[in-house]
């Protein structure tokens, strides 16, 4: 629907919206700015993993990686006066990351993007075979694997696990994020999009399960060292990376010192493409808008984004990190794609896509069981995940993370509000734009 949508306009998210229904126009802003802050955290990770890189060498972990990382390195504190301690080197790495997506971003798309995703994304992919495959070797893998592949059925009545769920989705695909919209506005008039749909899908799936297999023999290996049952290791996020994997180095010997500078580089990849995709869809509808060049418009995206990243180079950053990621990627997000299908589906009518779609697929065709879903099952089941979800978050989350998920979603909607209220600066964005 995205694809077909995106590619429909050739235009910005906030201008197609625009141009399906005025009143519509807060959701073309609502998106890009929620993924611009997803942007800017995500910054912080890559931050932590520039440093980790240089750690790899020398194992500069010591031999408790948990304690390094949450102690030593980002000085975790659970109370919001950790604000005001701030971490110099994080904040350097941070800055050392911020100048390289400026560097690539603000060149067009095809110079920049394009030429290093054709040699990051299979330089990724081959770093993480030879880390799989060396993880499957270590003695105790095959406790973590059992445990992956032993499922607790009466999780799924588990609204959060729904939700988290879901968010993980549209986030690893770029679902409701504008950004498969954006890219799909981009491509040729000869493009294939079903099939590209099916093949992004069917290769992300297939990679983030290979990369479990990884992830879980390491903690089957972390178990059978500690006696620790696996579900009681590592509860969620960043810990995977930060200490789960330097865990298993510190057990590799010589090996270590090729394959963990090989994994955090190429963790570090994926960080850098994440970001360059995060920023598209905010820079594109500035530009069409307000009529600025791609390469102000990211350099005034960096810098604002690498302004406001320095809150999570601060010894609460990690907390806040958590509740800003909990409620724009499980709570905004996800309600955006809920709304998405209204406005696509209803308010667009998603039967004009259907031959939009078929037009341009050469094998995959979509028909009336893929209307049924985008226009009934999709938004029924996900808003009844969202809303039981949120009252699970709610439940759960602590009164100071509640409060700094009220005022993310405060400069959500703010941001929002302001962006569609502006008068647009480029006389083109009131011009119609679509393809066939």
């Amino acid at each position: 629907m995205e694809y077909g949508v995106g590619y429909h306009f050739s235009s910005s998210f906030a201008k197609a919206i625009k141009t399906i229904h005025s009143k519509c126009e807060y959701l073309g802003w609502l998106l890009p700015v929620a993924v611009f802050i997803i942007m800017i955290y995500y910054s912080a990770i890559l931050g932590w993993d520039g440093i980790y890189i240089l750690l790899s060498f020398f194992k500069g972990w010591g031999s408790n990686p948990n304690a390094f990382f949450n102690g030593s390195l980002l000085q975790v504190s659970e109370s919001p006066m950790g604000l005001l301690t701030f971490i110099p080197l994080i904040a350097l790495a941070m800055l050392i990351g911020w100048g390289m997506i400026w560097s690539i971003s603000h060149r067009d798309l095809g110079s920049g993007l394009g030429k290093v995703s054709k040699v990051l994304v299979p330089l990724l992919f081959v770093i993480m075979v030879i880390v799989v495959a060396s993880s499957l070797m270590l003695p105790g893998a095959g406790i973590g694997l059992q445990e992956l592949f032993s499922p607790e059925w009466e999780s799924l009545s588990n609204f959060g696990i729904w939700l988290g769920a879901f968010g993980q989705i549209v986030f690893s695909l770029s679902l409701g994020m504008s950004i498969a919209f954006t890219y799909a506005s981009y491509t040729q008039d000869n493009t294939d999009l079903v099939t590209n749909t099916f093949t992004v899908a069917f290769a992300n799936v297939l990679f983030e399960n290979f990369s479990a297999l990884g992830v879980f023999s390491i903690l089957g290996y972390m178990s059978l060292q500690t006696g620790t049952p696996v579900e009681q290791l590592v509860t969620q996020g960043a810990g995977l990376i930060f200490v789960v994997y330097p865990t298993a180095f510190n057990a590799l010997g010589s090996w270590a010192s090729i394959l963990g500078p090989m994994f955090f580089i190429a963790v570090y990849i994926a960080g850098i493409t994440s970001i360059l995709s995060t920023i598209e869809p905010l820079s594109s509808s500035i530009q069409d808008k307000f009529g600025l060049t791609r390469k102000k418009t990211m350099t005034i995206l960096c810098v604002v984004g690498a302004i406001l990243s320095m809150l999570y180079v601060t010894a609460y950053g990690e907390l806040l990190l958590d509740a800003v990621d909990t409620i724009i990627n499980q709570g905004a997000i996800v309600f955006s794609v809920i709304i998405e299908c209204i406005v696509f589906a209803w308010i667009y009518k998603a039967e004009k896509l259907t031959y939009l779609l078929n037009a341009h697929s050469k094998t995959i065709k979509v028909g009336r069981k893929w209307l049924i879903t985008v226009k009934y099952i999709l938004p029924i089941f996900l808003s009844i995940v969202w809303i039981g979800g949120l009252m699970d978050l709610f439940h759960n989350e602590t009164p100071s993370a509640l409060i700094m998920m009220a005022i993310t979603l405060a400069i959500l909607i703010l941001t929002t509000v302001i962006l569609t209220r502006l008068p647009a600066k480029n006389p083109d964005w009131e011009i119609e734009e679509k393809r066939c």
